[in-house]
């Protein structure tokens, strides 16, 4: 079987299937790299699943901060079987073509899962600001609201990543066929179209302005507030305690968007491509990594949820 299937459409190669380079610059790196992901796997699925497991079996943890930490644990568990297990099947056996079929159905989940982590990660700050700053109002202004927040998140992302993934599974691909990428990314797919894209390049700017910086810029809004407060409080003690209830969380999100902005403002040249795949690994693997780390060894509460399921 042939691995590219040609046709002339309009004097241009038609492709079936795309390579996905990823790591195969590095092949003396393949076993290390193969064994190193899969431990990251397995501890990212672990770690998101235990989550999941305190936040329903323990009273305690039933409040608005450990539902949306439910949510995203929960939204990790996805995001890290979207891509990691491709990768390493590519790792193992060398195999690094998948179909266009396959690789936009990535695309799809890696952008819905995405785009609902940003809208979760805002949802949490929101939270965290009614909870230090409006302390009297807080259970008031949650009370009802949770669920919407959430399901909120859940559905915005969904639209939006069908409409754009619905646009691009109308065009036709054309050669070469390489991504230099471990995973489908909507950039490298547009390159490939052999058709106009203007369309779907209006449609996926406006759907990422929406969906990156408003959430980003409302999680920065939030966390100035809780700041200011907590500076104003005038029991160091106080303070220590009001900030321990948002530091995960302000970790997070600084991991989070810190690499997503950084590979935004990189320059697409082949010097920094390394570099920008580097970031890549960031917010793709290593994110849903260190969510549930974050949240387990710095969260009293959690903690203590472990203990007792442990006892």
């Amino acid at each position: 079987m042939t691995l590219i299937q040609k046709a002339e459409v309009d004097n241009q190669t038609v492709i079936t299937k795309f390579i996905l380079l990823g790591f195969g610059d590095l092949p003396q790196l393949q076993t290390l790299l193969f064994l190193l992901f899969l431990v990251i796997y397995i501890a990212s699925m672990a770690g998101n699943i235990l989550i999941i497991a305190l936040v329903v079996a323990d009273q305690h943890l039933h409040t608005p901060m450990y539902f949306f930490l439910g949510n995203l644990s929960c939204m990790e568990t996805w995001y890290s079987s979207t891509i990691l297990p491709r990768m390493l099947a590519s790792l193992l056996t060398g195999d690094r073509y998948i179909s266009v079929c396959g690789c936009v159905m990535q695309f799809y989940c890696f952008g819905f899962l995405a785009c609902t982590e940003c809208y979760l990660l805002a949802a949490m700050s929101c939270d965290r600001y009614l909870a230090i700053c409006k302390p009297l109002h807080y259970a008031a202004l949650m009370n009802g609201r949770t669920w919407v927040l959430a399901a909120g998140s859940w559905l915005w992302a969904f639209v939006a990543s069908t409409i754009t993934v619905y646009l691009m599974s109308q065009l036709t691909f054309c050669g070469p066929s390489e991504i230099d990428l471990f995973f489908c990314d909507l950039n490298p797919l547009i390159k490939h179209s052999c058709h106009d894209t203007n369309l779907i390049t209006l449609l996926s700017f406006i759907v990422t302005s929406i969906g990156v910086p408003f959430p980003f810029l409302l999680t920065v809004a939030s966390y100035s507030f809780i700041i200011t407060t907590i500076l104003r409080i005038p029991s160091t003690t106080r303070k220590k305690k009001a900030f321990s209830t948002c530091s995960s969380h302000l970790m997070v999100v600084t991991i989070f968007y810190g690499t997503i902005i950084t590979v935004c403002i990189l320059p697409d040249t082949d010097t920094l491509r390394d570099l920008n795949k580097v970031f890549s690994v960031f917010y793709t693997v290593l994110t849903p990594l260190v969510n549930p780390l974050i949240y387990s060894l710095r969260n009293k509460e959690v903690k203590l949820a472990l203990r007792k399921i442990i006892h």
